[in-house]
């Protein structure tokens, strides 16, 4: 594709190859700071409305540069008579708004606890462990782009900045700090580079069933409880043998938390019912364990070893089903199964753990687990 140019003269946007490039030169005062008189880089995105947008957002930090690097050669009118006030901040370092933000939330969880310590980590170690109040959004607008340029999707940057928000303004709140939250409001651009998840078609869906059978071990039956009830690996993985009622009138598993293990939200405590390859993997694991763990391969008193667990799974998984699926495309599968049999899109919510956001969410008891077996029964695969 030949180049194209468009004729905004505030936008310096240009496609090539059908990638958007940023494309200005640079003004003859500012000169001397750069290697080239012409800037060109990619904008990452094959969208026109998107590369608007991030042009945009690139044109006002390169002009707040450029008056920066203009005002430091210029004289100050009065200077002799500007005050040697200094203004100290006196918020937290990022290191140890970090250290606060655990503490408070009191969550001992390893991956909450992780996760929180190497998103704040990354600020500090890009934007300098500095107090919180301290860094501007033009500092929050450069750490979006390096965490593009490490390679992260779109929804991972969001979800790292997620993070670092929570951080934030949680010490604001709780110490009552002066200042804002650099992080609020940072513009995302649409890049539409995140991995969709497909779901697993019924057929191929026989077959991993069928083959789980057949091998008949603690990874299978981890596997063939998932298939048919669309759990989480991690809510799987760290059940206990008292989680699962296999003598009940209809036979399920109580998902709640667990020392070892929480719970990724709370519609995620639920009652799941038991059927097809999901019942024959609980009643196999259940008989085969001789310890208080459903899967003690996978779980112990201490943490529910999900993370492993996913990597070998997965391997399994993509060699039987193919690469394109992973363990949590049976949560796909199971909104799709559910769906083709015209499930209630409440139950669907209930069977899977997922929030629907509404706020009527919360109210009554839900579905019976009677009323939630019907709809399952309907799309077991054996």
């Amino acid at each position: 594709m030949s180049k194209v140019m468009y004729k905004s003269g505030a936008s310096y946007v240009s496609c090539r190859a059908g990638v958007y490039y940023y494309t200005r030169r640079v003004p003859y005062d500012v000169r001397q700071h750069y290697a080239s008189a012409r800037l060109s880089f990619s904008l990452r995105t094959k969208s026109n409305a998107g590369a608007l947008r991030a042009a945009q957002s690139v044109t006002q930090r390169l002009e707040d540069y450029w008056l920066g690097l203009r005002l430091q050669n210029m004289d100050i009118p009065a200077i002799h008579l500007v005050k040697a006030n200094h203004v100290d901040d006196s918020s937290p370092l990022m290191t140890e708004a970090i250290e606060n933000y655990l503490r408070i939330k009191g969550n001992d969880d390893r991956i909450f606890v992780r996760t929180a310590q190497r998103n704040g980590h990354y600020v500090a170690k890009l934007l300098g462990n500095r107090p919180i109040t301290s860094y501007s959004t033009s500092e929050a607008a450069q750490f979006r782009d390096w965490c593009l340029d490490k390679g992260m999707n779109i929804n991972s940057v969001k979800r790292v900045f997620a993070s670092v928000r929570s951080i934030i303004n949680l010490n604001i709140r709780e110490y009552g700090l002066d200042g804002s939250n650099a992080f609020s409001g940072t513009y995302m651009p649409d890049r539409h580079d995140a991995p969709k998840r497909k779901p697993i078609p019924n057929e191929i869906l026989k077959v991993i069933q069928k083959r789980c059978q057949s091998t008949d071990d603690e990874a299978r039956w981890l596997i063939g409880l998932i298939s048919d009830t669309g759990m989480r690996l991690s809510e799987a993985a760290g059940l206990s043998r008292d989680d699962v009622c296999l003598n009940a009138e209809v036979p399920y598993v109580d998902i709640k938390p667990h020392p070892w293990r929480r719970l990724k939200t709370q519609g995620s405590n639920r009652k799941v019912p038991l059927v097809g390859c999901a019942l024959w993997a609980a009643q196999r694991a259940y008989t085969a364990s001789d310890s208080a763990f459903l899967f003690p391969r996978y779980c112990d008193e201490k943490e529910c070893h999900s993370n492993s667990a996913s990597a070998a799974l997965n391997k399994w998984l993509k060699h039987v089903a193919g690469p394109e699926y992973v363990i949590h495309s049976f949560r796909h599968s199971m909104r799709d199964r559910l769906r083709a049999v015209n499930c209630p899109s409440d139950m669907i919510d209930q069977i899977g753990g997922w929030s629907s956001g509404k706020i009527g969410e919360g109210y009554g008891d839900g579905y019976s687990i009677e009323m939630s077996v019907r709809c399952l029964l309907q799309i077991k695969c054996n």
